[in-house]
């Protein structure tokens, strides 16, 4: 795993512009009906990532306006909840999201929530160079922290270790420190669990 220093990695040295994937519709990556866009490009290289193939700035197509204008229509449905940014690292491709969030607001102000998963950590993010503040700064949820393998845990909701949290960005900025999204709830029985006593 890859620790940066504050503004080591800088979005404008290491984006292709590149997006993995692009899955609308869909119900685990936050709250609600959510359209993702999976950018590409990671340099914290946790151990046990579930997609390598992603940590490529260049894997996957160059993001396009008809993909933009695509995102827009699919959250125009009044059932979609909002946008939500993955990777990859979202916070390495700084130019593609945020011209994706800045859209959203454009488009909808703030009836779409905009949630995005981070290696970084909150505080990190503040250190941070100014495109990454302005991110975090338009966002609304954020799941942050490397995935750590030894700390891995299936009962947690929407994040893969322990390590790792759901973020208020609103609260959290106003107060100067993480506050915890007040829905988080994780659970206390895995879906592993339940299948092994069904088989007793």
């Amino acid at each position: 795993m890859n620790n940066p220093h504050p503004k080591e990695w800088r979005a404008q040295d290491y984006s292709q512009n590149y997006i993995a994937d692009y899955k609308p519709f869909n119900f685990v990556d936050g709250e609600g009906v959510r359209n993702s866009l999976y950018v590409s490009g990671c340099l914290f290289a946790c151990e046990g990532c579930f997609n390598k193939a992603v940590q490529n700035f260049r894997y996957g197509k160059p993001f396009t306006q008809e993909l933009e204008d695509t995102i827009i229509k699919d959250l125009s449905h009044d059932y979609v909840q909002g946008m939500t940014l993955l990777g990859g690292e979202p916070f390495l491709n700084t130019e593609v999201c945020l011209k994706v969030v800045d859209r959203i607001k454009e488009e909808f102000g703030d009836t779409k929530d905009i949630w995005s998963w981070t290696g970084y950590t909150f505080e990190e993010l503040l250190l941070e160079t100014s495109d990454k503040l302005e991110l975090l700064d338009k966002i609304d949820i954020l799941v942050d922290g490397r995935f750590e393998l030894s700390k891995r845990n299936l009962n947690l909701q929407f994040r893969g270790s322990s390590n790792q949290r759901i973020i208020d960005v609103k609260k959290s900025l106003a107060e100067g420190q993480a506050v915890i999204w007040d829905k988080c709830h994780d659970a206390e029985i895995s879906y592993e669990q339940i299948k092994k006593s069904e088989l007793i």
